[in-house]
């Protein structure tokens, strides 16, 4: 599962902070999953893991509380979660999630963003069989026999344990996340350099520089929609 994940997070939250998009991203996650449920994260646990994922990428502390306030404010505002999937340049696969308070407009400008950029859209399930499912949690300051001791001791399962430059990353099946924290957090443990639960691709494919620098442009084109959270693919980016 070596998908370097420290280097893809770290290069999508720089991009993302230079434009504050990822803190915008953040505050209507929260507001959403806040106004859904409980605004208390010690009563949510949908919104306590959104809060913990975004102190990974250093969130400001205010705009997560501007965030829950909105929702304890009673707005009316209303959204609808999505998910795209689509190809790119080569066959490439992608799965676009979104939030969103007009899925006619949503889905127009994911459209367009996969056609204007040499990719196009599927139907549902058309590319997501090909990606699992999986929660990720990364620390630092233990190897990975030491990790595997911890999480054997919590009687903890999970899929795979990776050395990765300076961090140790945990993967496990989605309803084992919360499991990993607390058997972390209970080793005094309470920094995370990455707390995601996405959907990593089976197999990851190379594509040649042409292709490659298309599909970096149709990220970037989707990525710069305001409804779109999340996106996940198979592409190898390299370092």
């Amino acid at each position: 599962m070596g998908r370097k994940w420290n280097n893809i997070k770290e290069k999508k939250a720089s991009k993302d902070a230079n434009t504050s998009r990822l803190y915008s991203k953040f505050a209507l996650e929260i507001y959403v999953v806040a106004k859904q449920g409980e605004a208390d994260p010690e009563l949510n646990q949908a919104l306590k893991f959104v809060i913990e994922r975004a102190k990974t990428y250093n969130v400001p502390r205010v705009i997560i509380d501007r965030a829950i306030d909105k929702a304890k404010g009673g707005s009316d505002e209303n959204y609808s979660e999505l998910r795209y999937e689509g190809f790119g340049p080569s066959g490439s696969m992608i799965i676009v999630d979104a939030l969103t308070n007009n899925v006619n407009r949503t889905a127009s400008n994911v459209r367009a963003a996969f056609g204007k950029n040499g990719g196009n859209m599927g139907v549902s399930g058309s590319v997501s069989y090909m990606f699992d499912a999986t929660a990720v949690i990364g620390i630092e300051g233990k190897n990975s026999e030491e990790v595997l001791e911890l999480l054997m001791e919590a009687d903890v399962d999970v899929r795979d344990i990776i050395e990765e430059e300076e961090a140790v990353i945990v993967y496990a099946e989605p309803d084992q996340f919360h499991a990993v924290q607390e058997a972390f957090k209970n080793a005094g443990i309470t920094e995370f350099t990455v707390a995601e639960l996405t959907m990593l691709a089976q197999n990851d494919v190379t594509l040649a520089e042409d292709a490659q620098a298309q599909f970096e442009k149709l990220i970037d084109a989707l990525e710069d929609l305001e409804d779109v959270q999340r996106i996940y693919h198979n592409v190898d980016l390299g370092e």
